[in-house]
């Protein structure tokens, strides 16, 4: 929404025999992770659970602004993105198929690397939508398209697709442009920006919003899919 991340809440349920040393490393990751946006773990609460419940909440500060929220998208906005996209999808089809690398893409799926400071970048840009990619860009920015009331096509030759990818979509005999559009867990960022925004090369520019509804890519019949907790 493009706040400044300044700390986390945790929440953390933990059998009585949860080992000590799994536990420097869950502490030790949460101070890496906050060190990279200058926050820290400001509080939260700990109990006895018969599994391990982890519960996260992160704060931030807006500066004075408005949250850039799902609904502002409209029509004649670029769509651009921000940090990596399919690296992770690429990473769990590797595992899957019991494949030992490439270990970029093995390693983005294990950790992905959030793109943090592009969100408060955005906004001070005037970014009119945001949200971060989870489950696949399709899927997510769906939410903006409905949360507007607008339609986004995308520009499949707006994704680049970095050569280890293309190697390993070859090796498994995939669709690399799959990936990218319906895999989740880059946590990448997705925005909307007013046309003629001079953006930073972080931001890559992959479609425009219109009048209509859903998302499209164009030139593709292709019914790409991204993730849903609900869909059966």
């Amino acid at each position: 929404m493009g706040a400044r991340p300044t700390g986390i809440v945790v929440g953390l349920g933990l059998p009585a025999d949860a080992a000590t040393g799994w536990l420097d490393d869950l502490t030790d990751g949460f101070r890496d992770e906050c060190d990279l946006v200058g926050a820290s773990v400001v509080g939260g609460d700990v109990t006895r659970c018969d599994l391990v419940v982890l519960g996260v909440t992160a704060l931030g500060d807006l500066g004075g602004r408005a949250p850039v929220t799902r609904s502002g998208a409209r029509p004649g906005d670029v769509v651009a993105v921000a940090g990596r996209l399919g690296h992770a999808a690429a990473g769990l089809a590797l595992l899957g198929a019991g494949e030992t690398g490439p270990a970029e893409l093995l390693d983005a799926h294990r950790r992905p690397m959030p793109p943090y400071t592009r969100g408060p970048e955005a906004a001070a840009l005037g970014a009119t939508s945001m949200l971060d990619v989870s489950d696949g860009l399709l899927q997510d920015l769906g939410h903006v398209a409905e949360a507007s009331g607008v339609g986004i096509v995308l520009l499949p030759e707006a994704f680049v697709i970095p050569a280890p990818m293309g190697k390993a979509a070859q090796r498994l005999g995939a669709d690399p442009l799959e990936w990218i559009l319906s895999g989740g867990d880059d946590h990448a960022l997705a925005a909307t920006f007013p046309r003629g925004v001079r953006l930073p090369p972080e931001w890559a520019v992959v479609g425009h919003v219109e009048a209509g509804e859903g998302v499209q890519v164009r030139g593709r019949s292709t019914a790409y899919e991204g993730w849903d907790h609900f869909r059966e």
